[in-house]
């Protein structure tokens, strides 16, 4: 199944949503949505496709009612999801919906896009963990590719779960959180291995945790 979703904030009216496939959105406040699954999706072979733009001096905070489970099907364990964030000059959007969940057996590549303006703020925050209750054999790949107008913000690709080059039978994690932050100014702190936060030669922060499960919601 194909999934295309397509929201615009502007300053004129409020969100502007259109869906077709597995997802769906509402909007639950002035500037406020939330994703909503329509069907089960991800199952392996399905694509998803969402953009998200603010516009000039717009707000926009996106959250979901669930978390998002991948999930294999009969034909390949496979499924993609491209998330397309475009934040203009004055524009303020906070991402942080409820964590992917892959299910064993499942591979899910989420690819995001992010074009800012120079004077956009953003918050996008991501949380996978590889497994249900007694499973740890599926796996996640994540690619951020962000650009500041014309010059290069970001280029990251994390990889979670079995069979990917920093797995580890005995130690390897099994849930992330990342956290792209522009513009940051606070002091840059990191405790320990499992957690970094990393100045961007352009402006703003991205902070990586790994552990065994996510953290209850902050």
């Amino acid at each position: 199944m194909r999934t295309e979703v397509r929201i615009v904030a502007t300053t004129a009216a409020l969100p502007e949503i259109h869906a077709s496939g597995g997802l769906s959105a509402r909007r639950t406040g002035p500037h406020t949505v939330h994703l909503i699954g329509t069907a089960a999706t991800p199952l392996g072979g399905d694509e998803l496709d969402i953009t998200i733009v603010v516009g000039p001096g717009a707000r926009l905070v996106v959250r979901s009612v669930a978390a998002t489970i991948a999930l294999p099907s009969a034909a390949t364990p496979f499924s993609l999801a491209h998330w397309h964030f475009q934040v203009d000059s004055g524009g303020d959007l906070d991402f942080d919906p409820e964590p992917t969940i892959v299910a064993g057996g499942a591979r899910h590549h989420t690819i995001s896009s992010v074009l800012l303006a120079p004077d956009a703020k953003l918050r996008l925050r991501e949380r996978v963990q590889i497994g249900r209750s007694g499973e740890d054999t599926g796996s996640w790949c994540g690619d951020l590719i962000a650009d500041l107008g014309d010059i290069p913000l970001l280029r990251h690709r994390l990889e979670l779960g079995a069979g990917t080059a920093a797995d580890d039978q005995l130690a390897a994690p099994r849930a992330l959180e990342s956290e792209l932050h522009y513009p940051d100014d606070r002091p840059v702190q990191t405790t320990g291995l499992t957690e970094t936060c990393l100045p961007l030669a352009a402006g703003g922060t991205l902070l990586t945790r790994t552990s065994s499960l996510l953290a209850a919601a902050r």
